[in-house]
């Protein structure tokens, strides 16, 4: 009983006081590494005492999760809106779509994330259907009763809503294939897969039938599809084929891709050996061939190349194609004089353009990066202090910094140019002796650093690094407004409050199945085959956002090494 008292008394103190356990010693997955954790909190927050800035958040993704987990700053009252009550960590669903993971293993409730912060948070499960950029309202309607809708103001809007599945207008789509974007979606497909099965195991079921029940398609030969294509593929030969010997000769997967390869981000040689992988353990792959039809039991392709179209019986088909805009978000672009733009774009500070105080981060949004040349007479004229009409090396020197953190791109441009300084971009232009250089020099130098503009991928990586970065930014608002820490405003006085976003690429994974993956870190390593299974295992399980989360995963891994995957069709 004295044992009992003091287990309880033991969980009770962990749980009322979750950073106790972040001085716990975790042994990473693969055996070696020993990481300890500890908490320091030093900052002084200004305007605490003042009146508290309303801050409304729309979406619990990764980005609008990552900005609620690292805002500290008190002096704002945060409202959080969202139809889901919880943070989903996204790249482990193809996991849940076959039982290697349990749903509720990969879901951490919004509440127990914010439930101990500083900040006044408060939640609402509901959809915000309108945003109001001139009265400063959002309009929300319950996800429980859709006559029940309610307004709320704001000082500050978050907009993390992440985006839809794009369909690209394809007949058949909405109607007749599933999606693997929500836990939702995943378990849909989970069940499914059983049903197929057992409906395929019926014995007045001819074969034809049972043929097309168990042909599987998966739409879009992307991180996602490829890696539930594995998925579903290891669950059908390490554990159905044992429950269903008599249907197993009627299993078939297909992966189909418009493009001519999969996995197109990805290094070449992961590309190769994905698609040689997916050759040897019998998946169809199917390149160059786009789907313009689903009926409700065949899918209809084309071939790029030549046109000819073909057709695919199926029992299940999933689309993961990519993502759209939400409609709210459209809705508002128009609004704010975007409509002609296909995702709403922001500066490199994560403010929505058109706008002073609405910012939008993760897939709903992306950062339209200001190009040189548009700035390049204003950059001139700021960096030529003497007004001579020219600028010295000194002067050109002076003005480097302000002009790699305004634009990325220059970095970017040096690094592919192999060059260490801007100066010796200046040196290809005008020869080895730079003392003086002309505005038409100066812009003949620069002319084409604007090639290496690119977008950010719309990944977890991306949103949780912004939801990073702009909590950041709000934390340091106060300070950052009496002591800017941003570049010069080429255009204007001063300087910018804070410096702009940048996106550090930390690498990629891409499961294979049969406990293989690819992965792709920076300074261009690559690594294939079972010792990055094991990485792979270590990074997700120390990226949960909880212990709880953590501690599931990890049990869920080690119970299907043991016993396998769960089959029932709950």
């Amino acid at each position: 009983m004295g044992s009992l008292n003091l287990y309880e008394r033991f969980s009770r103190t962990f749980r009322e006081h979750p950073s106790l356990s972040k001085f716990l010693v975790v042994f990473a997955l693969s055996g070696g590494g020993v990481v300890a954790y500890s908490v320091a909190n030093s900052e002084n927050y200004d305007n605490v005492g003042n009146q508290k800035k309303k801050v409304v958040v729309l979406g619990t993704g990764w980005a609008g999760t990552s900005f609620l987990r690292n805002l500290k700053n008190p002096s704002y009252d945060v409202q959080v809106i969202s139809p889901r009550n919880y943070f989903a960590f996204t790249p482990l669903l193809p996991s849940v779509t076959v039982g290697t993971v349990e749903a509720r293993s990969v879901v951490e409730p919004i509440r127990n994330i914010v439930k101990k912060k500083k900040v006044d948070v408060d939640f609402c499960e509901a959809e915000c259907y309108k945003i109001d950029a001139k009265k400063k309202k959002v309009y929300c309607r319950s996800t429980k009763n859709d006559k029940e809708e309610f307004v709320v103001d704001y000082d500050y809007l978050v907009v993390a809503m992440g985006a839809r599945v794009n369909t690209f207008n394809t007949p058949g789509v909405e109607e007749n294939c599933l999606y693997l974007k929500e836990v939702e979606d995943a378990q849909k497909i989970r069940r499914k897969v059983i049903d197929c099965f057992e409906k395929a195991s019926l014995p007045n079921v001819s074969d034809d039938e049972r043929k097309r029940m168990l042909q599987f398609v998966v739409v879009g030969g992307g991180p996602t599809g490829v890696e539930f294509a594995a998925e579903l593929h290891d669950f059908v030969s390490e554990d159905l084929v044992k429950l269903y010997p008599t249907v197993k000769d009627f299993v078939k997967i297909s992966l189909l891709e418009a493009t001519n390869h999969i996995l197109n981000m990805f290094d070449k040689r992961i590309t190769v050996f994905a698609e040689e992988k997916f050759h040897r353990d019998g998946i169809d792959l199917k390149t160059g061939s786009m789907v313009v039809n689903v009926s409700d039991k065949e899918i209809s392709t084309k071939e790029i190349k030549t046109g000819k179209i073909s057709t695919i019986p199926y029992g299940m088909a999933v689309w993961s194609t990519g993502i759209a805009t939400r409609p709210v978000v459209l809705d508002f672009m128009k609004e704010i004089g975007q409509a002609n733009r296909r995702v709403l774009a922001t500066d490199e500070w994560l403010r929505v353009e058109g706008t002073n105080d609405i910012y939008a981060l993760g897939d709903c949004a992306t950062i339209n990066q200001r190009k040189v040349m548009e700035d390049i007479s204003a950059i001139f004229e700021k960096a030529d202090k003497d007004q001579s009409g020219t600028l010295t090396v000194k002067e050109f020197q002076d003005a480097v910094n302000d002009i790699c953190d305004r634009y990325p791109q220059v970095q970017l441009y040096l690094k592919n140019k192999n060059m260490s300084s801007i100066v010796d971009l200046l040196k290809e232009t005008k020869g080895d002796v730079v003392k003086e250089i002309s505005v038409d020099e100066f812009k003949s130098a620069l002319s084409q650093v604007d090639s290496q503009v690119k977008n950010f991928p719309a990944t977890a990586q991306v949103a949780a690094q912004q939801g990073t970065y702009l909590a950041d930014c709000f934390n340091r608002m106060d300070k950052c407004e009496k002591h800017p820490e941003g570049p010069i405003r080429f255009r204007e006085s001063g300087r910018h409050r804070f410096r702009p976003f940048r996106y550090k690429h930390l690498g990629q994974f891409a499961p294979l199945g049969g406990e293989q993956t690819a992965a792709q870190l920076p300074g261009d390593w690559v690594s294939i085959g079972h010792s990055s299974q094991w990485l792979w295992y270590s990074v997700y399980a120390s990226k949960q956002v909880s212990w709880r989360t953590r501690s599931l995963v990890v049990s869920d891994w080690m119970r299907r090494f043991i016993f396998g995957r769960d089959s029932s069709q709950i």
